[in-house]
């Protein structure tokens, strides 16, 4: 995957991959990146994108999730769902015939976390012996990156506050905002995602002690790149003076967001090489008539 997103950086390389091809896009949440990224590079790839209407991108509302399934599925040839409920992304691909590819929901952000290893592939000859530290509240984007530090061999940290941290997974992780000694790249993301916005003046009393500024920065003991999947709350869970830093790479990790848009695109469209199928929980699923057969089943 990683490879081929830095083919498609070239926009004559599969240019053409996508033409005649249809791709809906389902916004439950408000979004630049991904909804940026995925309708250039449909575009660029010469398909369709087709922008939901804000009722139609309520999952569940206007009509079941697996009607509105079933009907995107007789016209368009896949689906780019962000969404609020981790399970709603299941349902949706559950019932489509067609890939559906997770934009961002409660649970995790794949299309974030494969930008970000391949904006640390292009910092470093290889991930051996590098590890990156994430500080701030466990949330869909920390899970991810755990998943794919794993996946690509990098050792992964998690500096949380008690009672913010990991509950289910076996993570390496602390609740000492200081705990960042050796750290080859330091994480952090917004300390109320979105969804929580009514927890944020209790969250910020919480947080105050985990913000990345400059003198955290320097407790690594060398020198650290730092990352943010953006938007970023300058001032809350980072300082100017490190997002504007020369170690900071959060625009090039917002400009990978592109090219792996597209990589994911050709290849659960069924257009590069077909890869190892991922499972339901990270990138794109497909679905079969026995699996929906057995879903009806255990509902009645």
């Amino acid at each position: 995957m990683l490879t081929l997103s830095r083919d498609l950086r070239s926009k004559s390389f599969l240019s053409q991959s996508l033409q005649g091809k249809s791709v809906a896009m389902i916004f439950e949440k408000p979004s630049l990146r991904t909804r940026v990224t995925f309708d250039v590079g449909i575009h660029q790839l010469g398909g369709w994108p087709i922008m939901m209407g804000s009722s139609e991108s309520r999952l569940g509302e206007r009509e079941p999730i697996q009607d509105l399934a079933r009907n995107l599925s007789c016209w368009v040839d896949a689906i780019v769902a962000r969404v609020f409920k981790h399970e709603d992304l299941e349902n949706l691909a559950l019932f489509a015939s067609v890939p559906v590819i997770n934009g961002l929901s409660d649970d995790e952000h794949p299309c974030q976390v494969l930008a970000d290893v391949l904006t640390l592939s292009e910092m470093w000859p290889g991930f051996a012996g590098k590890e990156l530290v994430y500080i701030g509240d466990w949330n869909n984007v920390s899970r991810s990156l755990w998943q794919v530090c794993a996946v690509a061999g990098l050792k992964f940290r998690a500096i949380c506050p008690e009672g913010y941290g990991p509950t289910k997974e076996n993570v390496d992780w602390s609740s000492n905002p200081d705990d960042v000694k050796g750290a080859d790249a330091i994480y952090t993301d917004v300390w109320a995602s979105m969804g929580q916005e009514h927890e944020l003046a209790a969250r910020v009393e919480t947080f105050r002690a985990y913000q990345v500024t400059d003198e955290l920065m320097a407790k690594t003991g060398k020198s650290t790149l730092f990352m943010h999947c953006l938007p970023a709350h300058r001032g809350q869970e980072v300082t100017d003076s490190v997002i504007e830093s020369e170690n900071s790479v959060v625009f090039q990790q917002a400009a990978n967001r592109l090219p792996v848009a597209k990589a994911i695109l050709v290849t659960y469209m069924g257009v590069a090489e077909p890869l190892e199928r991922a499972s339901k929980r990270t990138i794109a699923s497909r679905n079969t008539p026995n699996k929906k057969a057995a879903y009806h089943r255990e509902r009645l």
